[in-house]
């Protein structure tokens, strides 16, 4: 393949990567259009946040493992295909319950997709020095898309339904399959061993029934169901691990982790995007419904994340390698922690200045730690394995996304409903107040003026404080997280040529 049909086909490769990364972030601007739409409960809000995520970590490992078996093109093809013509059924759902299933669904799309991308970039680039830039170009687009999102998102919101910012993955879609079939070369491992069933049941069991039980126990506490899924998680994934060191051609080689610097890339993923995800999540809901603005300025004071992560990703792997890579992780690590808690001092009248500030600072971090952590963990594995190492990596980034909106989301969730009820509010109206903010929203106009700014200006509070306590937490566990990485990559480096 010539040098700039590589960097073309890289070019599609980054495209079906937006598919992902767009439907990410535009979730959190419609939240709350479909709250007012389909009332959902403040559980069904979590559900219908992280259940794409949960369902996607659960089969990465698997779709990533069958790529490298069957064809990294073809499970991007079936993955960008299927991730759009789901998109439809998400747009056009009519209860809480029917979202969830979508989402569900959309997360088996995703689990196809995500594998792919970043495995192709391995394929398509031998030369260390252009698969770090490749992979820099890869999450610098992770990034746009996470920009592209709320932008798209905030102009179709200001003039349709909430469920036409599913829409949009449907034109990349249209781009992506026919380039993809005609320009992107297909691999596989070439010896590629038969695909173990037990070992994709017992990965499925066991991450599912783990994030289950954290997710429900961060919400109400410990109930018989939970002991049970926490148990059928953790029995999973033990027999999971015991099933791999078994097979001669595993489903996952767990050897990996006892590679150092493998394992503390895997870590710094995940403990950093458990405290960065839940925060996150929330910021929309914040600029929307505690101050006020329309989705289209909140995507727009949303963009310096996307800015500092573009120029900090497309340099990292040039200064891990001209520094060491644990400066580089950890330093980016310290940034973002550094980011989340200075949302800390987030109030109802912080300026855009200041927000725009921290937003910057924390893409910028984010991109110097994801983009050399994603190089070392790629590059660890020979290239038929790519597709269960980029898998790897995509778990650990999802399942921590999902950890964060479950734990801090529940966290956030705990001091909100705590909020007192002013005077003159019937039981029923508040209750439903106090399952979640855009519930509170809806049932002030149900009330009597001084009544329901009262109550609207108590829940804007309640908000307020969860989201700080949630920040405060992001920070800690991100910032505990870099002092972990600075150990764990010691001496660790990037290939130069």
């Amino acid at each position: 393949m010539s040098k700039s049909l590589r960097w073309f086909a890289l070019a599609v490769v980054v495209l079906a990567e937006l598919l992902v990364t767009i439907d990410a972030t535009v979730l959190g601007l419609a939240i709350p259009f479909l709250s007012e739409d389909l009332h959902p409960s403040n559980t069904q809000l979590l559900w219908i946040a992280d259940v794409y995520s949960f369902v996607m970590a659960g089969l990465l490992i698997s779709m990533g493992s069958v790529g490298d078996r069957f064809g990294r093109k073809r499970m991007l093809l079936i993955g960008a295909a299927g991730f759009g013509l789901i998109s439809v059924l998400n747009a056009y759902a009519t209860s809480p319950e029917l979202l969830i299933l979508a989402r569900a669904l959309l997360g088996v799309a995703g689990a196809a997709l995500l594998p792919a991308t970043l495995a192709m970039v391995r394929t398509l680039f031998d030369d260390p020095a252009q698969r770090s830039f490749a992979i820099g170009v890869w999450g610098a687009m992770a990034s746009v898309g996470m920009a592209i999102g709320p932008l798209l998102g905030g102009v179709l919101l200001e003039h349709f339904w909430w469920g036409s910012v599913f829409l949009i993955n449907l034109p990349v879609m249209v781009l992506v399959v026919p380039l993809a079939m005609k320009l992107l070369p297909e691999s596989r491992n070439p010896n590629p061993a038969r695909l173990d069933p037990g070992s994709v049941a017992l990965s499925m069991i066991g991450l599912v029934g783990v994030v289950y039980a954290i997710k429900e126990a961060a919400q109400f506490g410990a109930r018989l169901d939970v002991l049970v899924a926490a148990v059928l998680g953790i029995g999973g994934l033990f027999w999971f691990v015991r099933r791999q060191l078994r097979l001669p051609n595993p489903l996952l080689d767990v050897r990996l982790f006892a590679n150092r610097g493998f394992t503390g890339a895997v870590l710094a993923d995940l403990f950093s995007i458990l405290g960065l995800g839940g925060t996150v999540f929330f910021l929309s809901q914040y600029l929307q419904m505690v101050q006020g603005r329309s989705p289209l300025q909140a995507g727009l004071i949303e963009l310096p994340v996307t800015v500092g992560a573009v120029i900090t990703g497309l340099l990292a792997g040039q200064l891990a390698r001209r520094s060491a890579v644990r400066v580089i992780v950890a330093g980016g690590l310290v940034l973002l922690g550094l980011a989340l808690g200075g949302m800390c001092l987030f109030v109802e009248d912080t300026s855009v200045l200041f927000i725009g500030i921290q937003l910057f600072v924390l893409g910028a971090g984010a991109g110097l730690a994801f983009t050399v952590t994603a190089d070392i963990i790629l590059s660890s594995v020979p290239t038929e394995q790519a597709g269960a190492a980029s898998a790897v990596s995509e778990t650990a980034y999802e399942l921590g996304g999902a950890f964060g909106i479950a734990l801090l989301g529940s966290a956030l969730s705990g001091v909100y409903r705590g909020f007192p009820t002013p005077s003159g509010v019937p039981r029923q109206l508040a209750d439903s107040a106090h399952s979640s903010l855009g519930n509170a929203i809806t049932v002030v106009g149900q009330l009597p003026e001084r009544t329901g700014y009262a109550l609207l200006g108590a829940a804007r509070s309640a908000f307020l404080n969860g989201l700080q306590l949630a920040a405060g937490l992001g920070a800690i566990l991100v910032l505990g997280t870099a002092v972990a990485a600075w150990f764990l990559l010691r001496r660790q480096r990037l290939h130069q040529s």
